[in-house]
């Protein structure tokens, strides 16, 4: 099982996607808040959209992965 928080930011022109793998658990939606609103302020990011200028939302992604035995 695999875990991945997909931070998504308002960029200076157009949307920016940050994936964390493996982020702690459990995580509460006000910690993701903050951590994204510090990753702004500090300006410690830039994408093909140029720099982070707002918070937009976030996913936590869960995946499975199961072998199937064929023989």
């Amino acid at each position: 099982m695999s875990k991945t928080l997909e931070l998504n930011f308002e960029g200076e022109k157009g949307p920016v996607k940050v994936s964390v793998r493996n982020p702690k658990d459990p995580i509460s939606p006000a910690e993701i808040k903050a951590a994204m609103e510090k990753m702004v302020q500090a300006n410690i990011f830039t994408s093909s959209n140029g720099d982070l200028v707002g918070v937009n939302s976030a996913r936590l992604v869960d995946r499975t992965t199961q072998d199937i035995e064929l023989f």
